[in-house]
């Protein structure tokens, strides 16, 4: 036996006689991982010319071979010892829930001393170092009480992560110089990220439905425990609600912050959610910045009370330098508001958006549940286009074909009502082509003025003014490719296009019979008074009234708007075309009485 094994065993059987009062517990034999060290060719403190780039480079390529965290321990340990000629390291990480860090450390030999450091012992150099988050050279280790350390000089360095101090690494030698220093610095920043990685792997395999980051359920499992509860509902009769919560200006924090500060934000409101659901409550990661919950057995106005209570402790979470966290919350619950789980988790979106637009408005987190949401408000449909646009190819639901499934469910027996409800129905149409929005509206406006001048009936004119709003419906079956091309149509797209009344026709309005008799107005909008129009190629007198002077309502638009091909036109301008096509394309009488009153239409030209 040599010198330093007889030290060292007397020194354990001393550890041992003071097992009681001294907090470091020693083991009198040598860890299997090291005991390579015992036949080390050269002795710990042993200095020589040190290549840092060949240094670097073994432990990296030993760490990437190593299977778990223990393995890449050993690395730098081995490196330490045989390269850089230390005398023994240690490794703490840090236990935040145990309030401790676990010391582990191993001299040269391979000797293990372990020990627990509570994290309100401030005056401890290994606290301190943990605290201020940078290295602290130590004169010796005696604050330990292990005699073999006692006069040994060292460097404590933290482990960091995101900003995050997540553990320290200590090493110690009788003589240090600034080289040796300078790579042990490199090798723990090395240290963390295969730790990390290390960690985040093993987590993976051992729970591939867990997020990394936020510890909750991730979106494939979601979906799964989603369809599984809402089965059980069926089954037992009961609800099932799901929230869904939206950090506002994620990406701002995240392009001003960085996204370490992003990821705590995130972290720290899936922690609150967690502790503020019950246990049979399923928590998700949704999106990148989105927070989903599954409340078994809830209704809409439970889960309201829910959204509440958890966004009001989360708004008493103050994070530095961003202050309080403001969300938007959506709910929607089966079977209340669809009976239907890609409807459930739409509707539960849409609500958020709404939410997310009040929020901008009040200053305040606003919860919004989509059993409340007026179908045909043009926030509602606007937030409901943009859900369906990122869902279309995920679950094949049409934006267009929920607004013609809920406008054929509508009881439009007051003629209020309808107004409304076609008004909201010909903006969400319009918006599909970025240049035509609010067309319909402008349209019905001017139709409305030339027919009241020409002294129609009070009940026509609601009837025209109708049909006008409605007469670019059948665009809802163009695809937008055509709709916002930014050059002139070319021949076969064209025929496309003028397909558009028979189709606005057949799928919207005959199906029903309150409206139906807006079809003439809508089939014949661009039909020509010389016989060339479509899509029938009807002539003057033939074309019906309320047609006529909507196709004159909706030219002298068209022509006054920009489009992607060409500037709009003047309002003299306008009128010059107008005069030209009379008599050919429109009806002669009533383009005489339109460009009377067309300047007091047009406030701005």
């Amino acid at each position: 036996m040599n010198q330093n094994q007889k030290t060292s065993d007397k020194n354990n059987m001393k550890s041992e006689h003071n097992i009681h009062s001294n907090p470091i517990m020693p083991r009198k034999t040598a860890n299997r991982l090291y005991g390579g060290y015992n036949n080390s060719p050269q002795p710990y403190g042993y200095q020589r010319n040190i290549d840092p780039v060949d240094v670097i480079s073994d432990f990296c390529s030993s760490a990437r071979s190593g299977k778990t965290s223990e393995d890449i321990l050993s690395c730098v340990h081995n490196t330490a010892i045989s390269k850089l000629g230390y005398s023994f390291t240690a490794i703490g990480l840090v236990n935040k829930k145990a309030n401790y860090i676990q010391l582990k450390f191993t001299d040269y030999i391979g000797n293990i001393y372990s020990s627990k450091i509570i994290l309100s012992e401030y005056k401890n150099p290994i606290i301190e170092c943990y605290i201020n988050k940078t290295k602290k050279n130590i004169d010796n280790f005696g604050f330990l009480n292990v005699p073999y350390f006692q006069n040994s000089p060292g460097i404590i360095f933290p482990l960091m992560n995101q900003g995050e101090c997540m553990g320290i690494f200590i090493a110690g030698s009788s003589s240090l110089n600034q080289q040796n220093t300078d790579l042990i610095n490199i090798l723990t920043d090395y240290l963390s990220l295969f730790i990390i990685n290390k960690n985040l792997s093993e987590k993976l395999i051992k729970n591939p439905d867990v997020d990394t980051l936020t510890g909750l359920k991730n979106h494939k499992d979601f979906h799964e425990n989603l369809s599984l509860e809402m089965k059980n509902a069926e089954y037992n009769g009961q609800p099932v609600s799901v929230i869904i919560f939206d950090i506002i200006n994620i990406s701002k924090i995240n392009r001003e912050f960085g996204h370490s500060k992003g990821d705590e934000i995130i972290r720290m409101i899936a922690n609150k959610v967690k502790q503020n659901i019950r246990d049979i409550d399923i928590a998700a990661r949704y999106g990148g910045d989105e927070i989903a919950v599954i409340l078994p057995g809830v209704d809409n106005a439970k889960a309201i009370y829910m959204a509440e209570y958890i966004n009001h402790n989360i708004s008493c979470c103050l994070i530095d330098d961003i202050g309080e966290i403001k969300l938007s919350i959506g709910v929607s619950t089966y079977p209340t508001c669809s009976k239907q789980k890609e409807k459930v988790l739409i509707l539960a979106e849409q609500a958020m958006l709404i939410s997310r637009n009040k929020e901008y408005h009040n200053g305040i987190s606003s919860i919004v549940s989509a059993q409340d949401i007026d179908f045909w408000n043009e926030m509602a449909l606007d937030s409901l286009a943009a859900v369906i646009a990122k869902k279309h190819s995920q679950w094949g639901i049409n934006f267009e074909d929920e607004l013609v499934n809920q406008f054929h469910n509508e009881s439009m027996n007051c003629t209020s009502h309808i107004i409304d409800v076609v008004t909201s129905l010909a903006g969400a149409i319009d918006a599909k082509d970025t240049y035509t929005r609010g067309h319909s509206q402008e349209v019905c406006r001017y139709t409305e003025a030339l027919a009241r001048t020409i002294n129609l009936p009070p009940s026509e004119v609601e009837r025209i003014k109708l049909g006008a709003l409605l007469h670019d419906v059948g665009k809802i079956g163009i695809s937008e490719s055509i709709l916002r091309k930014q050059t002139a149509l070319n021949d076969q797209e064209w025929e496309i296009m003028k397909q558009h009344p028979r189709i606005g026709v057949e799928k919207v309005i005959k199906p029903i019979s309150s409206i139906r008799d807006l079809i003439p107005i809508i089939i014949h909008h661009h039909e020509r008074w010389d016989g060339t129009g479509y899509p029938d190629k009807l002539a003057g007198v033939n074309i019906p009234l309320g047609a006529r002077i909507v196709a004159i309502a909706d030219a002298f638009h068209a022509l006054i708007s920009d489009r992607p091909y060409r500037k709009g036109l003047n309002l003299y301008q306008a009128i010059e075309v107008l005069r030209a096509g009379a008599g050919i394309q429109w009806d002669k009488e009533l383009i005489r009485k339109f460009i009377i009153i067309a300047p007091s239409l047009v406030s701005k030209v």
